[in-house]
C-alpha cells in the first residue's frame, strides 16, 4: 500500500473541488480520505478570493450589489459551475417523482429541467441578496460572510463523505469519496472550522463570533437534511448531490449571517 502524505490529500481536494491547476497524482481511497478532510482548505482559498474581489470593487467605488454579485460569481468560476450544476441536477432528480434509477438517469442528462432552473434562480438570488445586505452593513461583514460560507460549503462535503453514507452509483466522484472519512475525523474538522469561524467573527464583536459559529453549524444542519433526503431518494450520494450540498450550505450560512442586522 502506498503511503499517503498530506500533500496527496490537498492535491486531491484542490484537483477535484476547484479549477486551480493542481495535478492529482493519486485517486485511491486513502488520497480521497485526505482530500475530503482537506476540503475546507479549498473553501478558504475560494472564500478568500471571493472576499478579495468584493472588497476590491468596493474600494474602486462600486456599490454593495455589484460586490455581492462578484463574491457570488467567484465560487462558481473556481468550480466551473459544477456545484451549481449539481444543485440543478439534484433538484430535477428529487422533483421528478420517478423511481431512484430513473431519477439518477435524469440527473445525468445534460439539460436542466424546470425544477433545476427554479432552484438555481432562487439560490443565486438568496446568495446575492444576503451578500448585498452584508456588504451594505460593512465591508468586513461582507468579506467574512463570503469566507465563512465557502468554508461551510466544503465542510458539508467532508461530513457527506463520512463512513456510513453510501454511493448511489458504482462510478463517478460520489463513489470515489463516499464513506472515506471516519466519523471522528469529520467531527474534528467540524470543530476546527467552527472555532476558526468564531475566531474571525470576533472582528465583528462577541455577537459576531457567535453568529459566525452558528452560521457554520446551521449550514451543516441544512446540508445534512438534504443529504438524508437524497440518500433515501437515490440510495446514496453522487457527484451532483455533493454539489447540491455545497450550495445549500453556502446559502444557509449567508442567510444566517444576514439576520439580526
Amino acid at each position: 500500500m502506498l503511503r499517503t502524505s498530506p500533500l496527496d490529500g490537498l492535491r486531491f481536494a484542490f484537483g477535484t473541488l476547484s479549477v486551480l491547476p493542481v495535478r492529482v497524482r493519486r485517486w485511491d481511497r486513502e488520497a480521497a480520505r485526505g482530500g475530503m478532510l482537506s476540503a475546507p482548505v479549498v473553501g478558504l482559498a475560494v472564500g478568500g478570493s471571493a472576499a478579495a474581489l468584493g472588497l476590491l470593487l468596493l474600494a474602486l467605488g462600486a456599490g454593495a450589489p455589484l460586490a455581492a454579485v462578484a463574491s457570488a460569481a467567484v465560487p462558481a468560476a473556481l468550480t466551473r459551475g459544477l456545484h451549481l450544476d449539481g444543485l440543478a441536477d439534484t433538484a430535477d432528480g428529487l422533483g421528478s417523482g420517478k423511481p431512484a434509477e430513473d431519477a439518477l438517469r435524469i440527473m445525468k442528462q445534460s439539460d436542466i429541467g424546470p425544477f433545476g432552473v427554479l432552484t438555481l434562480v432562487l439560490v443565486l438570488l438568496a446568495q446575492i441578496a444576503a451578500l448585498t445586505q452584508l456588504y451594505a452593513g460593512s465591508w468586513t461583514r461582507g468579506a467574512l460572510a463570503a469566507l465563512t460560507s465557502a468554508v461551510a460549503a466544503r465542510l458539508a462535503l467532508t461530513l457527506a463523505a463520512r463512513t456510513g453514507v453510501p454511493a448511489a452509483r458504482p462510478e463517478g466522484l460520489g463513489a470515489a469519496v463516499a464513506g472515506v472519512v471516519p466519523v471522528p475525523g469529520a467531527l474534528a474538522v467540524t470543530a476546527v472550522c467552527t472555532a476558526a469561524a468564531a475566531a474571525w467573527g470576533v472582528l465583528l464583536g462577541p455577537y459576531g463570533a457567535l453568529r459566525a459559529a452558528a452560521a457554520v453549524l446551521l449550514a451543516l444542519a441544512a446540508a445534512d437534511l438534504l443529504l438524508r433526503r437524497c440518500t433515501r431518494r437515490f440510495g446514496g450520494v453522487t457527484g451532483d448531490v455533493f454539489g447540491a450540498l455545497a450550495e445549500t450550505a453556502a446559502t444557509a450560512a449567508l442567510v444566517v449571517l444576514s439576520l439580526g442586522g
